[in-house]
């Protein structure tokens, strides 16, 4: 019986330890319902494919309403309309209509976050907010 236990015990910390050394981490702990992504976030190919696809809509960011979230003005747009405040990233309009704070949540009449937006919109005012 104690040779089960054994054979258990270490089958156990082997998988363990391949699943430690098989995986990456890309959020962390949860701040004020915003899960905090640790990698680095490209404006390019994180967050504008989620712009496009639910907030520069027609009727919505696509230029009838402020900013702009069209593919090619949404950085051009964020960053020269006073939407995002480098120096206290949690401060920034966009983050805070992201997350509520502001008015609605957005993307307005979404129900959930679509592709954790506001975590990967904070990340990325944090990580300087570039253009990449």
């Amino acid at each position: 019986m104690s040779k089960k236990i054994i054979i258990v015990g270490l089958i156990l910390v082997t998988q363990s330890m391949l699943l430690f050394y098989s995986c990456t981490k890309d959020t962390t702990v949860v701040i004020d319902n915003t899960p905090a992504v640790t990698k680095t976030v490209s404006f390019a190919k994180d967050l504008q494919p989620i712009l496009t696809k639910s907030c520069a809509i027609s009727g919505c960011h696509n230029g009838a309403i402020a900013p702009d979230l069209t593919a090619a003005n949404a950085y051009t747009t964020l960053m020269g309309g006073n939407f995002i405040n480098k120096a206290a990233p949690e401060s920034s309009v966009v983050y805070l209509w992201l997350t509520g704070k502001e008015a609605i949540s957005m993307p307005a009449g979404s129900a959930n976050n679509p592709s954790n937006i506001n975590g990967l919109m904070l990340a990325w005012i944090k990580q300087g907010a570039k253009n990449n």
